[in-house]
């Protein structure tokens, strides 16, 4: 068994025992690997224990993996980085998720330049819930204006949000920055504005993973605890 296969299944032990502390299914959380900076035999890897969903922070090099292993069926591919407006068709041909669109010009280029071949791309929009100065993301006081934007574009369909906050100084820290999310989350759900409720909330990184999930995460974004340090 590899290190990667053996460091999966450790973190899948981790997102059970968070959501059985939760009383929460373990189905109810999926687990994204982040491969950044990791190779295509490193997501073969991973593979091979059954994960076909990961995450790409750098557009460039995710869209050199996916095409690598396109001839692998069933892989799910989300880009979750910063993507500057001359990286948006090669994102739109190439992914099926994005979970970093925190303005409306990114999602409009995303929607055109999506091939009419493809299924709707997935969104999730960045929301910084903590102000962190350092962090990208809509202010949870624009969401809602963004929201009604993107649910307008033909060829995108919003599954839900992404948060990455400051880092917190313990698990009750972590749960409080996590737990504000949720409520944002919540309320957009419960508003009338979606043409159909988003199911999909993704936060919790190897660090904070379980605050994640107590806090009610859908998706977990994972990557030094899958693949190893940087």
């Amino acid at each position: 068994m590899s290190m990667i296969v053996r460091n999966l299944q450790s973190v899948r032990d981790r997102i059970t025992t968070a959501c059985v502390a939760a009383g929460r299914h373990p189905a109810s959380v999926r687990l994204l690997a982040v491969s950044k900076t990791f190779g295509a035999s490193a997501v073969l890897d991973a593979m091979s224990d059954g994960q076909t969903a990961f995450g790409e922070n750098y557009i460039a090099e995710g869209v050199e993996k996916i095409t690598a292993l396109r001839k692998h069926a069933g892989l799910e591919w989300h880009c979750i980085g910063p993507i500057q407006s001359n990286k948006t068709r090669l994102v739109a041909e190439h992914f099926d998720w994005v979970q970093s669109v925190d303005r409306l010009k990114v999602a409009q280029r995303l929607s055109e330049q999506r091939p009419a071949h493809l299924p709707p791309l997935q969104i999730c929009l960045q929301v910084n819930v903590d102000g962190g100065m350092n962090k990208s993301g809509v202010t949870p006081d624009d969401l809602m204006t963004l929201v009604k934007e993107v649910i307008q574009l033909p060829n995108l369909r919003l599954r839900g949000l992404m948060t990455i906050p400051e880092p917190a100084i313990d698990f009750i820290a972590a749960c409080a920055l996590h737990s504000g999310a949720k409520a944002i989350f919540d309320q957009l759900n419960n508003s009338d504005v979606l043409p159909a409720r988003m199911d999909t909330l993704s936060m919790g990184m190897t660090a904070d993973l379980e605050a994640a999930i107590h806090s009610g995460s859908t998706m977990v974004r994972v990557g030094t605890a899958i693949f190893g340090a940087r």
